[in-house]
């Protein structure tokens, strides 16, 4: 973001509400492709927010200000653009579409009160779409559905809205038809259902409105019935429906208004046929946007509590209320540098103010319990990549704060005489390892740096220094997501690798062994001497280790035996065989020798690890693998796939499971070891449509087989 408010042709000064019923928050979602960021270029131009539409290929809109976003022609983050109509301010939330970025969409929705499902007339929709709007349908979020692409020449909107009426269900019905033009084929205006008019585009926005053709009356006759009957089944007039069954019309705006609250309760669900280069539906749309979608009033807010956890009050959104913001998203700008973009639920946020910020329950993620007071010096509302300062954000409304010290995505801003703590929402695992190194020691200031900075902004995305490998692993949603982050590093001026993942095994004896270490050295001075002599066995898996001590006859000095055991230990931490610890053995120190002079604590831990070594080499070792129980959740048709897949990546099954939320999926439980779930992440989603998920926890270690043993042992060696 910058703070400019002429970028990309915007005009005039931000909109601005002083009370929330004047506030929509509306979050468009839809699969990668559908048109989403076009749709919102296209509003900004209707309601002159711009002086001119931007297109994706030209990477000249308003929301997908991101250089990762440009190059690769699609949404990677969320943005927020406010436009006005109607002295109503919505507050345009466009996320991505594409899987990998779904921490974008858990944000955009978390600061949104109803969501516009935009659905391509020419491609359809995506299973993870579908998914999502059962999401919606379980927290009774109000939602809409725009048919984009309508000028494409394979677009069908007939189709479209037949398959939006199979998968989202009942009471997913057209407010409009759209009306060719001359040439039969390109789209020129709108059949108004509920008042029987044509809106003609021809001539641009506003539309004409005219009496429709003959032609257009039997089509209009039929989806007007359907649309008339779902909107009196949904409404709280009990009356209406027999005065419509007895043959009386019903006027247009008793149907308006039965319809603005059916979908404001999240009951009904209009369509609305969109044409973002043509302009068609634009105005409609945002009338439903407008006046049908609810305003914060209406919603329910989240829950909250003190910092130390006890109860508060319900929230209720008052302007005058106490203050309650959440960070809902984190970026990092070269020029103004950290910019929150804040959705505010109760109070009023305002420049100069005090404020308290905390972030509690993200610590698994990277993000550690932070409390800070802190003050706000500016107020904006963000429009894209440009930042207009505002005087004040109410409660409802969504704006963006610059250069605090500490707000992370997912903190709780609040008053400093009364701090407060909103949970932060549910967000998905990240199951996709990246190994990084950076190229130089030069690099590896810069690299903390800025990963702090990726971290802080993106709860999805997970930093792990592994102490057993020392590899520096970024855990990332998905490929798309792995690309965006180290492409975000790179420009940051770090220079940087990738490198395989490596699992932290272990390593076991198979069957006892003896061992001999002997210790001697002579060069001038104190010399050095030690022998120990050690009995291994192995011990059951999860045991641990065992040191025992059987010498008679004062072989070894009683004040060394000790120093036997930590030699042993430490030569366990270095591992054997490919440099991972041993685990799961008893040692038996049996037998040994000392010098009167030059024997040491140091020369017999020496011995410990010597003969730790020597027994190796005379007995069986072998490598143990982690293994992780995972839990995938996938629907019904791909169950049979996703089993046949874990039988070849060694895994067991443990049973499988109906998911128990109403829908045709299941949940599929099985052990599989963790050198095989890598890249799980990316290959379920490839098998299972972009919708399967799953979650995964360490269980133990099993020994791995002999094949694969001396394959790891190669690349472990490789490594050191």
């Amino acid at each position: 973001m910058a703070q400019r408010s002429q970028e990309k042709g915007v005009t005039g000064g931000a909109p601005v509400v002083d009370e929330p019923g004047r506030v929509r928050n509306v979050v468009l979602v839809g699969h990668s492709g559908a048109g989403k960021t076009t749709l919102v270029e296209a509003l900004l131009a209707a309601t002159g927010t711009v002086d001119r539409a931007g297109t994706v290929t030209d990477g000249t809109t308003v929301c997908d200000h991101d250089p990762a976003a440009v190059r690769q022609q699609r949404s990677v983050t969320l943005a927020c653009a406010p436009v006005l109509h109607d002295g109503i301010k919505v507050n345009l939330l466009d996320t991505p579409g594409y899987a990998d970025f779904v921490g974008e969409l858990r944000a955009g929705l978390r600061a949104a009160d109803a969501a516009l499902f935009v659905v391509s007339a020419v491609d359809g929709m995506d299973a993870a779409t579908a998914a999502l709007w059962e999401e919606c349908a379980a927290v009774d979020m109000p939602r809409a559905v725009a048919v984009a692409r309508l000028d494409h020449p394979r677009a069908d909107f007939d189709e479209t809205v037949a398959l939006c009426q199979r998968v989202f269900g009942d009471n997913v019905l057209p407010l409009y038809l759209p009306m060719l033009g001359d040439d039969g084929v390109s789209v020129a205006g709108l059949l108004g259902l509920i008042t029987r008019r044509v809106f003609d585009y021809t001539g641009g926005l506003p539309p004409a409105v005219r009496e429709p053709d003959p032609e257009h009356l039997p089509a209009i006759g039929e989806a007007r019935d359907e649309l008339i009957e779902g909107i009196i089944a949904e409404s709280e007039d009990e009356t209406l429906m027999d005065r419509y069954l007895g043959g009386e019309e019903i006027e247009p705006a008793v149907l308006i208004e039965d319809l603005e609250k059916a979908v404001a309760r999240g009951h009904f669900y209009p369509v609305i046929p969109v044409c973002a280069g043509t302009g068609v539906g634009l105005d409609a749309l945002l009338e439903v946007l407008t006046a049908a979608f609810p305003s914060p009033l209406e919603h329910d807010l989240p829950v909250v509590t003190g910092v130390d956890g006890s109860p508060r009050p319900p929230l209720t959104c008052d302007p005058e209320g106490p203050l309650v913001a959440e960070v809902v998203k984190t970026t990092v700008d070269r020029h103004v540098g950290r910019v929150s973009l804040v959705r505010v639920f109760s109070g009023t946020l305002r420049p100069d103010q005090v404020v308290h910020v905390s972030g509690h329950g993200l610590a698994g993620r990277g993000h550690p319990d932070h409390d800070a007071d802190e003050r706000v010096a500016h107020v904006y509302a963000p429009l894209g990549a440009a930042l207009r300062e505002v005087p004040a954000c109410v409660a409802g409304d969504i704006c963006a704060i610059t250069k605090s010290g500490s707000a992370e995505t997912g903190d709780t801003i609040s008053g400093k005489d009364q701090p407060l703590l909103i949970a932060p929402w549910e967000m998905p695992e990240p199951l996709l390892p990246v190994a990084i190194v950076a190229r130089s020691r030069a690099d590896e200031d810069a690299l903390a740096k800025n990963l702090a900075r990726l971290v802080a902004g993106d709860p999805t995305l997970r930093l792990e220094r592994n102490p057993e490998t020392h590899q520096l692993v970024l855990w990332c949603m998905g490929e798309a997501h792995a690309d965006v982050v180290l492409d975000r590093l790179r420009s940051g001026g770090v220079e940087l690798e990738t490198e395989p993942v490596r699992v932290a095994l272990r390593e076991t004896f198979t069957a006892g062994s003896k061992g001999h270490g002997r210790h001697v050295k002579q060069s001038g001075g104190h010399g050095q001497y030690a022998v120990a002599d050690i009995e291994v066995e192995p011990l059951p898996r999860g045991a641990g280790f065992e040191f025992v001590d059987r010498v008679v006859g004062g072989a070894v000095p009683h004040n060394y035996i000790p120093s036997v055991e930590k030699g042993v230990r430490a030569q366990m931490e270095r591992g054997i065989v490919a440099g991972y610890p041993v685990v799961d053995v008893r040692v038996t120190l049996f037998d040994g020798k000392a010098h009167s002079v030059d024997s040491s604590d140091a020369a017999f831990q020496t011995a410990g690890a010597l003969a730790l070594r020597d027994a190796a080499e005379k007995g069986q070792l072998t490598l143990l693998e982690p293994v992780d129980e995972v839990t995938i959740r996938v629907p019904d048709s791909f169950v049979g796939a996703v089993m046949s897949d874990l039988s070849g990546r060694r895994g067991r099954v443990l049973g499988t499971e109906p998911d128990g939320d109403g829908v045709e999926r299941t949940l599929v439980r099985a052990e599989v070891p963790a050198t095989e779930l890598l890249r799980y992440a990316v290959e379920l989603r490839s098998m299972t449509s972009g919708i399967g998920t799953f979650r995964r926890r360490f269980v133990r270690h099993e020994p791995m087989p002999a094949h694969l043993v001396e394959q790891a042992t190669k690349l472990a060696t490789s490594a050191q």
